[in-house]
């Protein structure tokens, strides 16, 4: 079965709603069940895909858009796994922000590449203690309120690893100084707790009071996510490709009126090697 990963970088704030109140947030986004990590779920970003080959014109043919996404009766040839996350931005008290990501997220992606028949090999690295991390340099690092101290350097083929996932080099050629590799632990109280909160509000018209407060839960600018797509025959991958002929950017998930929702898409990653 052929299968390519994706690389995703949020552009803009991302929201893939999770249809249910948690807590204080009325609207949270939507998150793996195990992990906590977020996610946003394959058939959100099929949708998305959908909605763009409609953009592209491709719906005149619609024997294609059905070979591909399928109908009511029948599944096309395409086959999506969810948008993961591979590396969140975390407010740093002593630099710019720093790309944090963690073993568990590596492990994932490698795993992900070798199903597209592709080998990634990265040289072991040992494990990392909590409040620790890895990087390229030597200094205390204070993410948010939580200090970490460094343990050794970031090991060799990480920050290449993750060039490959972003489509604009001048982004990417930041990774080497702001990516940094800490405790699956630590990280997951990140992806927790680490997200921006904002209240949105309706006002009366005539009043100018409030209608309707509340609080809705984003995923930060500057994300990186990857996905993996199949195919179970028809050129599926391909035609879908064909859809980013005129540009790389795909809006996903909800607010797509406010401007959210946008990603930047590096195509093919394993034949890319790198950056578009």
């Amino acid at each position: 079965m052929k299968a390519e990963i994706w690389g995703l970088l949020a552009e803009t704030s991302i929201h893939p709603g999770s249809g249910q109140d948690a807590g204080f947030v009325d609207l949270p986004v939507a998150r793996e069940a195990a992990t906590d990590y977020p996610v946003i779920v394959g058939s959100s970003f099929k949708g998305a895909l959908l909605d763009r080959a409609r953009a592209e014109n491709v719906d005149e043919d619609e024997c294609v858009c059905k070979s591909i996404f399928g109908q009511q009766d029948g599944a096309g040839n395409l086959i999506v796994s969810d948008i993961r996350l591979v590396a969140l931005p975390v407010r740093s008290l002593t630099s710019t922000y720093k790309w944090v990501t963690c073993p568990h997220l590596i492990e994932r992606l490698t795993r992900d590449i070798k199903r597209t028949g592709q080998e990634t090999e990265l040289p072991p690295f040992s494990a990392i203690t909590p409040m620790h991390y890895l990087g390229y340099t030597d200094d205390k690092l204070y993410l948010e309120e939580r200090q970490f101290e460094s343990d050794e350097k970031m090991p060799d083929g990480i920050v290449e690893l993750f060039k490959s996932l972003i489509p604009h080099q001048q982004t990417a050629n930041r990774l080497e100084a702001q990516l940094v590799i800490i405790n699956d632990d630590d990280f997951a109280w990140f992806a927790r707790y680490g997200l921006a909160v904002n209240a949105r509000n309706v006002l009366d018209n005539e009043k100018k009071t409030s209608k309707n407060l509340w609080y809705e839960e984003t995923i930060p600018p500057d994300s990186i996510f990857y996905t993996l797509l199949a195919e179970r025959g028809g050129d599926a991958i391909a035609k879908t490709r064909s859809f980013f002929d005129n540009a790389c950017y795909l809006q996903v998930g909800g607010n797509e009126t406010i401007g959210q929702g946008i990603f930047a898409i590096q195509l093919d990653v394993c034949k890319q090697g790198g950056n578009s």
